[in-house]
């Protein structure tokens, strides 16, 4: 279920960055850079931010690592 959870909120923070950079400041692409820099981060210390944040707000962890995709 983390997994899940985790794809959906990333995916939406991706896309709704992208719609703000078009719409409103090509600044927001940062946010997407931060969300890619994140991610590769996580990939190799095993550490993702959002799943700490989920799991403390009670979303059960899955067997499979949320942040590798």
């Amino acid at each position: 279920m983390l997994n899940t959870y985790f794809r959906v909120i990333v995916g939406t923070m991706v896309l709704l960055s992208v719609v703000l950079a078009v719409y409103v400041n090509m600044n927001w692409m940062w946010f997407t850079v931060f969300i890619g820099v994140n991610l590769i981060q996580s990939a190799f210390t095993k550490w993702c931010l959002l799943e700490s944040i989920l799991v403390k707000l009670g979303v059960k962890k899955s067997n499979d690592q949320s942040c590798s995709l």
